[in-house]
């Protein structure tokens, strides 16, 4: 591991990359702690804090902006717009035929696409900045007068925190672009380990119990392996290619297979699912004194209800997300044009029928290993009100997890483009 990491940092190109991810994640820090204009003192921002952590709703989108939202930071609205945006877009493109069109045109669709995502990201961060400001209104938060009409004191906040979510958004693609892997997994990658320390001191002066506390994280250490050893499992359909002519050489006839993971999809089910599950928290915060609109929220984001949903939409949003990104028609298509076949299947649609059905199979139980991992811990919060559970939870492990291996496999595949030893063996 230090020696892939050591190799990394010789390679120019890919040490600037790394410089660009680690001095953005740092920037995107900074403006966590950056409150918005007004903001309140210590004393009228702890009682805000504790009543924050006290709604479970409230509580889990404030560890996915990183602790911002309870620190009424200038990034309170965290990246769930963005992911939100992108799941609009992305079912709509399986309702909508012209942008299930546009996402096949290549590069070019995927330009116009991720422009769409935008514009419904700023729509969505307006109106989660104007709730987020009836949220801090609704604990009795008052801003410090600024000498101007609180009208415009409240729309410099909201507009501050809209201005927020536009730059995690930029930071973000500024990663996916110019840095190593994918910018918004990164940054849902920091904002979880910033709230380790956190976590850690609540779970020991909460509880008094350093034993829970030790065996909890033993728990999440052990899991870890775990995780990596489905991440990484795979099933390897054997492939054969015909011998053909070419010139005066004879072409083919070598073996190999087509590999299909059991967690295609990664870990976008379960953003996808908790952004869904805690879209409702974002909307009562619009609504801080009707009670069934607070209670259906917090329904939603906790108790067996969040459980069972959260099993159903990890599953479908698996599957889902599987057959986006893998297609077996044209996998089966690229085969035949190839001269490549399966031993004991027809190539063509009996072909594509065949890895279809190896998808669907193995897609199942990695969609249900993730679906526990990550509602178990939840139960058990339910029960035992330990904060270490809630902040590193199995959604929280697997996020981060899923993100590292990824995030090392693009430093690896680098490497070896250089000629350099990577990460896995």
């Amino acid at each position: 591991m230090l020696k892939g990491i050591a190799n990394a940092f010789r390679v120019p190109e890919l040490r600037k990359k790394l410089i660009i991810t680690i001095a953005i994640l740092v920037l995107y820090r900074f403006g966590a702690y950056l409150p918005v204009p007004g903001a309140p003192f210590q004393d009228m921002l702890t009682a805000y804090q504790s009543g924050l952590s006290s709604s479970g709703a409230m509580a889990v989108l404030n560890l996915f902006s990183g602790g911002a939202l309870s620190r009424m930071s200038v990034f309170s609205l965290g990246i769930m717009p963005y992911i939100t945006a992108q799941i609009i877009l992305q079912m709509m493109q399986a309702v909508i035929p012209s942008l299930g069109e546009l996402a096949k045109e290549g590069e070019v669709g995927q330009r116009k696409i991720t422009q769409y995502t935008r514009y419904l990201t700023i729509a969505l961060a307006l109106l989660n900045a104007i709730g987020y400001l009836f949220l801090f209104k609704s604990y009795g938060v008052s801003f410090t007068d600024m000498g101007i009409p609180e009208a415009l004191e409240n729309t410099i906040v909201v507009f501050c925190m809209l201005i927020g979510a536009i730059i995690i958004m930029w930071l973000g693609e500024v990663i996916t672009q110019r840095g190593v892997g994918n910018g918004m997994s990164l940054i849902i990658f920091a904002n979880i380990m910033a709230g380790l320390p956190s976590a850690l001191i609540s779970s020991v002066t909460t509880s008094g119990n350093v034993l829970l506390t030790a065996i909890t994280l033993i728990v999440i250490i052990a899991i870890v392996p775990l995780i990596v050893f489905v991440e990484r499992g795979q099933r390897r359909i054997p492939v054969q290619y015909a011998k053909r002519v070419v010139g005066r050489k004879m072409m083919g006839g070598q073996s190999t297979y087509l590999p299909i993971k059991v967690n295609t999809a990664g870990v976008v089910p379960i953003i996808f699912a908790s952004a869904i599950l805690y879209f409702p928290a974002q909307i009562a915060v619009f609504f801080p004194n009707v009670g069934w609109v607070n209670a259906c929220a917090n329904a939603l984001s906790s108790g067996w209800i969040n459980w069972v949903l959260s099993v159903v939409l990890i599953v479908v949003f698996a599957y889902f997300y599987t057959s986006m990104v893998f297609n077996p028609e044209e996998t089966a298509d690229q085969l035949r044009k190839q001269g490549g076949f399966i031993p004991g299947v027809r190539p063509g649609s009996a072909t594509a029928a065949y890895i279809k059905s190896a998808i669907d199979h193995i897609t199942l139980p990695g969609a249900l290993f993730m679906a526990v991992l990550a509602v178990v811990p939840t139960i058990i919060f339910w029960f035992t009100g330990d904060q270490l559970i809630q902040a590193f939870g199995g959604t929280s492990v697997l996020i981060m997890v899923g993100v590292a291996m990824d995030t090392l496999s693009s430093i690896e595949s680098q490497l070896k483009m250089h000629n350099y030893e990577g990460f896995f063996k």
